[in-house]
């Protein structure tokens, strides 16, 4: 596989749905290596509480895939009942039909991936304070992220989902997940098609930044 420096690396890793090459099998090794890699993200007090749960189990892939879909157009039928998200102009309003045609694709096409991958990690959320929340969440995410980074410097493309969980037990049956174990994110992941990627619209730097105190946007204010 060609190797990228990291500015290309992080500025061209995308939402893969539509170039998902469901034909092309991803060898175990490979998902292995990526997750060494992912081991190597910082935990909180260094815990290292994660789990990671690698499907390529057609039958369950399928299971997953049917969760999947169903939450999905759910969720796709409130969003439409609700109307535009983004006013006229916003880059993210311009972008909002392709995206939706892409996410649809991916719900109806998730069944044939050749291998998801579900972060987890061990403990609950729900009763944790703010801080606590946040340390849980933030020993799982940043290793998911080394996951999918290193995954698409190997050519495998894949989205970051989560409404596989819009009913958590569904998926936690199906695959035996503890109930103590909190699922982070799934990634439906396939080879890409194509030869890159390149950096997606994003709204301005300077209507999202504050420095010192918030609505201060300059460093100098």
């Amino acid at each position: 596989m060609p190797t990228y420096d990291a500015d290309h690396i992080l500025t061209t890793t995308r939402s893969v749905r539509l170039r998902l090459d469901f034909d092309r099998p991803i060898e175990p090794d490979v998902i292995n290596e990526c997750l060494d890699i992912a081991l190597q993200a910082p935990t909180a007090s260094n815990s290292q509480q994660w789990q990671w749960l690698v499907i390529n189990d057609p039958e369950k892939i399928a299971g997953i895939a049917s969760i999947y879909r169903d939450s999905f157009m759910e969720l796709a039928q409130a969003r439409a009942d609700e109307g535009p998200r983004w006013p006229q102009g916003d880059s993210r309003a311009a972008a909002a039909d392709g995206v939706t045609r892409s996410a649809t694709y991916l719900a109806n096409e998730m069944y044939r991936c050749p291998a998801l991958l579900i972060a987890c990690i061990n403990g609950r959320v729900e009763d944790l304070g703010p801080m606590a929340q946040a340390a849980t969440y933030g020993s799982i995410l940043p290793g998911a992220w080394s996951f999918m980074l290193a995954a698409r410097a190997r050519g495998i493309g894949m989205a970051w989902t989560t409404l596989h969980l819009r009913d958590e037990s569904l998926s936690r049956d199906l695959l035996g997940i503890p109930p103590d174990v909190t699922q982070a994110v799934l990634f439906p992941m396939a080879c890409f098609t194509g030869e890159s990627f390149k950096p997606a619209p994003r709204v301005p730097l300077e209507q999202v930044v504050h420095w010192n105190e918030w609505g201060q946007r300059t460093p100098d204010g």
